[in-house]
């Protein structure tokens, strides 16, 4: 029986992945296979050593110590574009807000609540109603930072609209190119991206060079009264920067889904707490493919969406299976195979990949692997992670 332990609330659907004959899934158990989580920040827990995987349900893994977890073994896994439907179209009601002073006429109507007369009512409206007028987004131009999952989305939902849109990615793989509009224009960098635009959208991760990508330098290029939307991670953009650009009137509005004290209460910032992925469809996206995610590298060893080892999927045909992983460095698989040969062991199949410091295997096998032999190989200089499945 496996054993996976959950942190936070996992939609059932995702739950109900977890075949009951072979897993046992829940919140209390000590020594779990795997972990699945949505927000629990792991950083400060204890991991057991039990654990060879944690699946993160959401795009974001910085409530995971990643550094302890390529230490201990341990492959995380995140579910990219799983909740990229939710966070598009918060981002497309925030361009809608910002366009428009949508805010501004709710909280006037809400107002009204002295005038009883219907026709008084109307008369009035039809007079102020021009408090709130705006402008339409058709036309306009968005810039769109990374173009993942979500940003691809946005983009193209974008030039749906009517939008003219120029995309920023320093890093735009071969498949998300594809998944591209050929009407997006590319930027070169940041600084002459936020110069051609009227709105730019952020949707690239936390990392150490994302922190406080969008800064002085970067507002102190974009065009005059330009409109930033922030639904990704919150330190993606410098706040002191960005409530600086809102005084000059470099920005016009800031629209950010990570509200801080210093923006609260400012006419000009429109803040959600941290909504963008908060739907039912989202969520049970997200725990279906966590929970997809690890059921197949626990029984086949197949990694898909991990964010420390190597994409590897080796679909299974005959034979018995062994992964392990290693450090990245010369002459280890050419070790463990020449083990296998001097032992009479047939390889019917064998994938190797590699990520930086980390490379890992998966071996078909003609014989059933002994626990001498795992023994043996768990042995070999630089080798960790042995498994039979």
């Amino acid at each position: 029986m496996k054993l996976i332990k959950t942190y936070n609330a996992i939609s059932a659907k995702g739950l109900d992945i977890f075949p009951r004959d072979q897993y046992e899934v829940s919140s209390e158990c000590s020594h779990p296979d795997a972990i699945l989580l949505r927000s629990q920040k792991l950083h400060d827990e204890p991991i057991a050593d039990s654990v060879k995987a944690i699946a993160r349900c959401g795009a974001g893994v910085n409530n995971i110590p990643i550094d302890k977890c390529i230490e201990k073994g341990i492959v995380v896994f995140n579910t990219p574009g799983a909740n990229a439907n939710a966070v598009k179209e918060l981002v497309l009601t925030g361009l809608l807000l910002a366009s428009r002073d949508i805010k501004g006429g709710l909280t006037y109507a809400d107002s009204l609540t002295q005038i009883s007369d219907a026709g008084e009512m109307d008369k009035l409206l039809e007079k102020e109603k021009k408090r709130f007028s705006g402008s339409e987004i058709r036309g306009k131009t968005l810039g769109v930072v990374g173009l993942g999952a979500i940003g691809a989305l946005v983009a193209n939902t974008a030039i749906d609209l009517g939008m003219n849109v120029i995309g920023f990615d320093s890093a735009l793989s071969v498949e998300a190119a594809w998944r591209l509009s050929s009407d997006i224009e590319r930027a070169e960098n940041l600084q002459s991206l936020v110069a051609k635009c009227d709105f730019v959208t952020v949707h690239v991760p936390a990392l150490e060079t994302t922190k406080g990508m969008i800064n002085s330098e970067v507002l102190g290029s974009a065009k005059k009264g330009l409109v930033l939307l922030n639904f990704a991670r919150k330190e993606i953009v410098d706040t002191d920067a960005a409530i600086t650009a809102l005084e000059n009137g470099q920005l016009s509005q800031y629209i950010s889904d990570f509200p801080t004290p210093s923006l609260i209460g400012r006419d000009n910032v429109i803040l959600m707490p941290h909504i963008g992925a908060s739907t039912s469809e989202a969520e049970e996206n997200c725990a279906v493919m966590g929970a997809q995610q690890l059921i197949d590298f626990i029984e086949n060893g197949n990694i898909v969406n991990s964010v420390n080892f190597p994409r590897i999927k080796l679909e299974r045909t005959e034979g018995y299976r062994i992964t392990f992983a290693n450090d990245n460095v010369p002459k280890v698989l050419g070790h463990v195979l020449s083990m296998l040969a001097d032992l009479d062991i047939n390889v019917l199949d064998m994938l190797n990949k590699s990520r930086n410091e980390v490379a890992y295997t998966i071996l078909d096998v003609e014989q059933e692997p002994t626990a001498e032999l795992l023994f043996a190989l768990s042995e070999v200089e630089h080798v960790f992670n042995v498994r039979a499945l």
